[in-house]
């Protein structure tokens, strides 16, 4: 994710911190601080970052269950706005997604009963006075927290833990496209009710809650569309078997003719042995054209060392090594190392349309 840096690690996971975080503690402390001054600050700022750690333990509840059904979570991003981690790929089986889901929210029980029995042998009662968190001990304040953030966890607001067990239980009936399409609809309802009153109440965090959920919905069920178009589709039927490739000792201007002439935008550059060398593409073209002219040699301006793709990849492995690489295409390489396609995002696009328009790739209500 953008503008998030890299703080630590946990088994296979990078944990990272979105610079918007920093502004939140930021923004936090500085409200403390205007209350009581300096100690206010800093039991403020301790309260936040602890809240955040029982935030990051949830995340790792998904992460741990995701782990027994072989699935990886590359890495968790702390946001002002929770914790989401990244899966490497949808669980296969509604139950599977289902227990993942709730996973989360049961380490953040775990925790407020953790929380309640400390807040008990202090003698002290659960229920929080007047006055901000800050002003309460750390442990009545983390568990009224995290009480709080279970409660809304649970509301089945996809794509929010509640809705994702919603989804689990409706795709078990109705198959995942269904099911994907009601729990998207119904997230987007709950996060224009939440928008609503964040407006008019003046609680920007529920506003962008709201924002998240409503954009998250419609992002996830996009891509459970285009799983199901692209089911049972490999690179090798998904590729372009007639284009261009490109010379590495090639001048640019044979790639500025090459262009000018068809569709092709991306072009593979291959060695004297026709072997894979790198990728050029039409902002590579652009960029060595104004700062180094049309006789500098392909190689020069390339993308070195782009991933080969076989074709054999499924279509899910396909989408995602297309998205890891940040180009819009990337060349497909047989068994022998021979060049025989170029895999572009443009050509899947069109591809999954056509698909959709002639019902292919399997019923989309199917149980998956």
């Amino acid at each position: 994710m953008r503008w998030s840096f890299a703080v630590g690690r946990i088994g296979e996971t990078v944990i990272r911190v979105h610079a918007t975080f920093l502004l939140l503690v930021a923004w936090y402390a500085w409200g403390a601080y205007a209350e009581g001054g300096t100690p206010s600050a800093i039991r403020g700022t301790v309260f936040l970052l602890s809240l955040f750690g029982c935030v990051l333990l949830h995340e790792f509840g998904h992460i741990g269950m995701a782990r027994r059904f072989g699935i990886r979570t590359p890495d968790v991003v702390l946001l002002p706005i929770g914790g989401l981690a990244r899966l490497e790929r949808m669980p296969e089986e509604p139950k599977q997604e289902l227990l993942i889901a709730a996973a989360g929210p049961a380490v953040t029980l775990l925790l407020c009963g953790l929380f309640a029995l400390v807040v008990h042998l202090q003698g002290a009662g659960l229920v929080p006075g007047r006055g901000a968190p800050w002003e309460w001990s750390l442990p009545l304040a983390l568990f009224a927290a995290n009480a709080g953030l279970l409660v809304f966890n649970l509301i089945p607001a996809f794509p929010m833990d509640g809705g994702r067990v919603l989804r689990a239980a409706l795709a078990s009936r109705l198959g995942l496209g269904r099911a994907t399409r009601i729990a998207a609809g119904i997230g987007r309802a709950f996060a224009m009710a939440f928008g609503f009153w964040g407006l008019v109440n003046g609680q920007v965090v529920l506003v962008l809650v709201a924002l998240f959920i409503f954009l998250g919905a419609t992002a996830e069920a996009q891509a459970v569309e285009t799983r199901l178009a692209g089911r049972g589709l490999t690179v090798g039927r998904m590729m372009l078997t007639r284009f261009d490739r490109l010379p590495i000792h090639a001048p640019l201007q044979r790639a500025v003719d090459l262009l000018l002439a068809g569709d092709q935008r991306e072009f593979p550059v291959v060695d004297n042995l026709g072997r894979l060398e790198g990728l050029l593409t039409r902002d590579h073209l652009i960029r060595a054209l104004s700062t180094a002219g049309p006789a500098t040699p392909v190689g020069e301006a390339m993308s070195p060392g782009v991933r080969a793709l076989s074709p054999d990849l499924d279509f899910d492995q396909a989408l995602a090594a297309l998205r890891e690489s940040g180009l819009p295409a990337l060349p497909v390489v047989d068994a022998g190392g021979s060049l025989v396609g170029l895999l572009s995002l443009d050509n899947l696009t069109d591809l999954l349309l056509v698909r959709r328009a002639q019902g292919e790739g399997g019923n989309p209500d199917a149980r998956a």
